[in-house]
C-alpha cells in the first residue's frame, strides 16, 4: 500500500519527502483554506516536491465549471490529478475528462454504490472516507474492504485511496484489506514512526555506546 500526504501545507510536505515514505500528496479546498498563500503558487511548489499524483480538487458544481476547472488544474503539472466529489455532473465531467487522458480522484465516497459509479465513469482513484463514517457509528474500514473487493471481482481500473484517516489505526486496518493507498496527515505520519520500546531501545543503545565506547 502506498501513502500519500494529506495536506497543503508545503512545509509538512518537505519534511514528509525528505523521510522517503510518501508517493503523492492529497490535498482539497479546506487544506488549502488553512494556508496564508494562494493556492495557485502552492500546487506547483507541491509538484516540485513530490514526484507522483498531487490531488487538487475543483470548486465549480456545474459540468462545464468542472471540466474547465480541471482542464486548468491540469495543466500546472503532467503529476496533476483532479479532485472531483461524487454526484452526476461530476461523473459526468469525469466521463470527458478521462477521455482526454486527465487522470480523476473521485472524493467524498461514502458507499459502495458510489465507487461503482465512478469506476464505471473512468475514475483513476477513488476516495472513500474514513473517519467521517466511524463519526456517524458506521465502519469506514469496512466500506474501504468492500470497494476494493468490488473493484478487483470486476477487474475495475480504479486504485481505492483511503481517506479522512484520523489515527494510526486506521493505517494498518485498511492496508490489510486492500487499500491500494492511504492518504494521511501530517501528524498521523509522524505518529506512525512512534512505539515506546522503539524509544527505550534507542535510549539504551546509546546510553550504552557512551558508557564504553563514546569516551
Amino acid at each position: 500500500m502506498k501513502l500519500y500526504l494529506d495536506t497543503a501545507n508545503v512545509e509538512e510536505i518537505r519534511t514528509a519527502a525528505k523521510w522517503g515514505v510518501i508517493c503523492g500528496v492529497t490535498t482539497n479546498p479546506s487544506l488549502a483554506a488553512k494556508e496564508d498563500q494562494d493556492f495557485g503558487k502552492i500546487l506547483p511548489s507541491i509538484c516540485d516536491m513530490v514526484d507522483g499524483p498531487i490531488s487538487a480538487e475543483v470548486i465549480a458544481m456545474d459540468y462545464e465549471g468542472i471540466v474547465r476547472e480541471a482542464r486548468e488544474l491540469a495543466g500546472v503539472h503532467k503529476n496533476v490529478v483532479v479532485k472531483i466529489p461524487v454526484m452526476p455532473e461530476g461523473l459526468g465531467a469525469v466521463r470527458t475528462l478521462s477521455a482526454e487522458g486527465i487522470r480523476v480522484n473521485v472524493t467524498l465516497v461514502f458507499s459502495v454504490n458510489q465507487a461503482l459509479l465512478a469506476a464505471r465513469a473512468g475514475a483513476a482513484f477513488i476516495s472513500p472516507f474514513l473517519g467521517r463514517l466511524d463519526d456517524i457509528g458506521q465502519s469506514g474500514v469496512e466500506l474501504v474492504r468492500d470497494i476494493v473487493d468490488m473493484i478487483d471481482l470486476h477487474d475495475l481500473d480504479a486504485e481505492v485511496i483511503a481517506a479522512s484517516i484520523r489515527h494510526p489505526e486506521h493505517v494498518p486496518a485498511v492496508a490489510l484489506v486492500g487499500a491500494h493507498i492511504a492518504t494521511v496527515p501530517f501528524k498521523v505520519l509522524e505518529q506512525m514512526f512512534k512505539h515506546p520500546l522503539t524509544d527505550l531501545g534507542i535510549e539504551k543503545f546509546v546510553s550504552d555506546w557512551k558508557k564504553t565506547q563514546g569516551k
